[in-house]
C-alpha cells in the first residue's frame, strides 16, 4: 500500500498518559490529544483510530519503561499495526532545543511517514517473561555482591582479614566468619544482619538459577541453550541470558550485524581524510554485551577441553562442536598475542568477546538442508 494512503500516528507514552498525533493521508498538520494510560482508554483509541482513519493505520512509539504493553494492546483491540522504534536512532535537529510530549508525538508520526524510524523487534509475550528472569537473576547476583562487599568492609574496618587462601567466601572462608566474635553488642547486630542478607540473596540466586535450568530442558531454549553450552565459559545461566536478551539470533543477517547490535564494534568519526576510531558503541542490549565480556575472560587460559567441557558437549552436533574447538583455538591463541603486542587487558577482553560473538552466531544458524 502506498505511504499516501496510510495514516500514521506517532504517541509519547508514559506511565499515566499517551500524547497522540495522528496524520490523515493528504495532510500535513496532525490531529492531537491526549488519553489516559490504561487498558480501557486505550481500546477506545483504537476504536477511534480505525473509524477516523479511511485506510489503513500505523502507529508507533519509543522503546521505554512502558515495555510492549501498548503495542499488545492496540494490536489485540483493533487489528493496528504498531512499530516500537529505537530511540537512540531517531533523527535529531542539532539546532532543535525545544522538546514536548506533543511535539514528539508529532515528531514520530512525521518520520514515521518519512520511513526515517528503526522498528525495534519486539519480544513474544513467553520471550519477555523469560528475559525478565534471566534480569532478576542478574539483579539478585548484583545485590549479593555488594552485600558480599559491605561484610567485607566492615570486617576490615575491624582489623579482620581473611588470610587463609586467596578465595573468598568459600569453604574455609566461611569457617573463618563463624568463629567471629564481637565484644561489642552493636558490632555483633551488624555482622549478623550482613550475614543473614548475604545467606538470603545466596538462596534467591540458587533459586533462580534453578528456574533458569527448568526453563532451559524445554522448547524453543533446548536446542539453543544446547549449542551454546559447547563453547568455553558458557554453561546454562549464560545462555540463558544470551538466548532471552536476543530472541532470535537468526534475524541477524551476519555476524558482523549482530556485533552492531550488542555494541561490541569500535565508534568512527571520519570527516575527509582524517579517520578516527574510538571505543566500542554500547550500543544495544548491554545485558547480553556483559554477559560476553564476562565469558571472554575464560579465553586468557590455554586453550583445553576439561571434563565438565566434555559433558556438556555430550549429545550436541558435530559441527557445533567443532566450531567450539575452532573458537577455543583462536581466541585464546588471539588473547595471547594482543597481550604480548602490550594491548590493555580489558580492551583484549572486549576484542575477544567481539570475535567470540561471530562463532557463536554461526553455531546457531542451521544448516540448510539439500534435497536429492
Amino acid at each position: 500500500m502506498s505511504a499516501n494512503a496510510i495514516t500514521f500516528v506517532g504517541m509519547d507514552a508514559h506511565k499515566k498518559a499517551i500524547n497522540v498525533a495522528m496524520l490523515l493521508p493528504g495532510t500535513k498538520q496532525p490531529m492531537e490529544w491526549q488519553v489516559a494510560n490504561e487498558p480501557a482508554a486505550i481500546r477506545r483509541l483504537a476504536k477511534k483510530l480505525v473509524r477516523e482513519a479511511p485506510g489503513e493505520v500505523r502507529c508507533c512509539y519509543e522503546a521505554g519503561p512502558c515495555g510492549y504493553a501498548l503495542q499488545r494492546e492496540l494490536e489485540s483491540a483493533a487489528g493496528i499495526i504498531c512499530e516500537v522504534v529505537a530511540p537512540s536512532l531517531i533523527p535529531v535537529k542539532p539546532g532543535d532545543r525545544i522538546k514536548t510530549d506533543r511535539k514528539d508525538a508529532r515528531k514520530l508520526a512525521e518520520m514515521q511517514r518519512g520511513d526515517l524510524l528503526t522498528v525495534v523487534h519486539p519480544p513474544t509475550a513467553d520471550e519477555e517473561s523469560v528475559r525478565d528472569l534471566c534480569r532478576c537473576r542478574e539483579d539478585a547476583q548484583e545485590d549479593l555482591t555488594r552485600a558480599r562487599q559491605r561484610m567485607g568492609k566492615f570486617l576490615l574496618r575491624r582489623g579482620l582479614v581473611f588470610t587463609v587462601c586467596k578465595r573468598a567466601w568459600g569453604k574455609l572462608h566461611r569457617q573463618w566468619l563463624r568463629g567471629l566474635s564481637f565484644e561489642n553488642s552493636a558490632d555483633l547486630a551488624v555482622f549478623g544482619d550482613y550475614l543473614l542478607a548475604i545467606e538470603q540473596l545466596e538462596e534467591r540466586v540458587l533459586t533462580l538459577a534453578a528456574k533458569l535450568t527448568e526453563i532451559a530442558q524445554r522448547d524453543p531454549y533446548r536446542e539453543p541453550v544446547g549449542w551454546l553450552r559447547c563453547f568455553r565459559g558458557i554453561d546454562t545461566v549464560a545462555a540463558m541470558t544470551l538466548v532471552a536478551e536476543l530472541h532470535g539470533f537468526r534475524r541477524f543477517r551476519s555476524a558482523r550485524e549482530l556485533m552492531a547490535y550488542l555494541g561490541l564494534v569500535p565508534s568512527e568519526y571520519s570527516s575527509g581524510e582524517s579517520r578516527h576510531r574510538g571505543s566500542i558503541t554500547k550500543a544495544g542490549n548491554g545485558h547480553a554485551r556483559r554477559m560476553l565480556v564476562e565469558t571472554a575472560w575464560h579465553y586468557r587460559h590455554r586453550a583445553k577441553s576439561g571434563e565438565t567441557l566434555r559433558r556438556r558437549r555430550e549429545g550436541q552436533p558435530a559441527r557445533v562442536i567443532a566450531l567450539a574447538d575452532r573458537a577455543q583455538e583462536r581466541l585464546c591463541r588471539r588473547y595471547r598475542y594482543l597481550v604480548e603486542r602490550g594491548k590493555p587487558t580489558p580492551k583484549v577482553v572486549v576484542a575477544i568477546a567481539r570475535e567470540l560473538v561471530g562463532f557463536l552466531w554461526g553455531a546457531l544458524q542451521k544448516p540448510v538442508e539439500v534435497r536429492s
